[in-house]
């Protein structure tokens, strides 16, 4: 688990009308909620350094922010480059809110489920041996919606349109933008590399079925690097070498919401076994089992994957 010292609940402000209605302390609704729409930064492509996260605050140990996906993309064939990726997520956020009518105080929490997909279309361009130039256009659906029944129970009766986003916040976001990838594949019998260089830009605004008072947008970008290098270790298994795996990866988070947890840069540090599957008619190729070290700015962490070939 990730561990942050991660600030959730918004200090306390002045100017309160003692005995009148309760309002949100700190950043105005629409901050708010272009905030919660650019969390889904983490949550759009492939990436090796967000597959999981789970941030926890330093002082009371609650889970701020947890979120795990499944994604990856392909190649069709070398005589038809198309590349095709795919990504699912599914998060938890878990602010907490300060409410007051200058008489009385109450901290709100409130919880945030986010589910995301997005699909990836791109076209492979040799530029020298090994090396390729992929640019890609990528579409991204979501759906992030609050538990009405935590904040309700806190400030029950209340109105007013800050009130009603905690109590009863919904949002729909559709995102388009796209990405531009250097591929570089060095394969030989004893061992072989991969080195992917990505930048990726997707703007997300809401849509249709979010709640009235609360649209918003967010721009997600980032600069990432993966490598990964594989070789025989001697042993063998279904008639086929098992490999050692060594990985690592780097993501940065430079859009204006970049930070928005705390951090805007991860590593990831990996290694693992891989078995090859070649000699069964199955479509799966190749599966390794990864453990990775993630580490940035106040954060660590670990995590065990499984990953596919075809």
């Amino acid at each position: 688990m990730l561990v942050l010292g991660l600030l959730l609940v918004s200090s306390p402000a002045i100017g309160q009308v003692p005995g009148g209605r309760f309002e949100v302390i700190g950043a105005n609704i629409q901050e708010r909620v272009n905030g919660i729409i650019a969390l889904t930064q983490y949550t759009l492509i492939p990436e090796v350094t967000t597959s999981s996260l789970s941030i926890s605050s330093a002082t009371s140990g609650d889970t701020g922010f947890g979120m795990t996906q499944l994604g990856g993309g392909f190649t069709w064939s070398q005589s038809f480059p198309l590349y095709l990726e795919g990504n699912a997520a599914f998060s938890r956020y878990d602010p907490r809110f300060i409410v007051s009518n200058g008489t009385e105080t109450r901290e709100i929490p409130v919880k945030w489920t986010t589910v995301t997909g997005t699909v990836g279309i791109g076209w492979d361009f040799p530029i020298a041996p090994e090396l390729k130039l992929r640019p890609i256009v990528n579409f991204t659906l979501g759906h992030l919606e609050n538990d009405l029944s935590v904040a309700g129970r806190v400030i029950e009766g209340e109105t007013g349109k800050e009130i009603e986003f905690l109590k009863n916040g919904r949002i729909n976001v559709a995102g388009f933008g796209g990405g531009l990838m250097l591929d570089y594949e060095h394969y030989r019998a004893t061992y072989e590399i991969d080195v992917e260089v990505r930048l990726s830009n997707i703007y997300l605004q809401s849509i249709s079925g979010t709640s009235e008072g609360v649209k918003g947008s967010a721009l997600a970008q980032s600069a990432s690097l993966w490598t990964r290098w594989r070789a025989p270790t001697g042993l063998r298994a279904l008639d086929r070498p098992v490999r050692y795996v060594l990985e690592a990866a780097y993501s940065y988070f430079f859009g204006p919401d970049g930070d928005m947890l705390g951090f805007n840069h991860l590593t990831s540090l990996g290694a693992g076994l891989e078995l090859d599957l070649g000699t069964w008619e199955f479509f799966v190729t190749r599966v390794r089992l990864m453990g990775r070290y993630r580490f940035g700015e106040n954060v660590t962490g670990w995590s065990i994957g499984l990953g596919i070939s075809f």
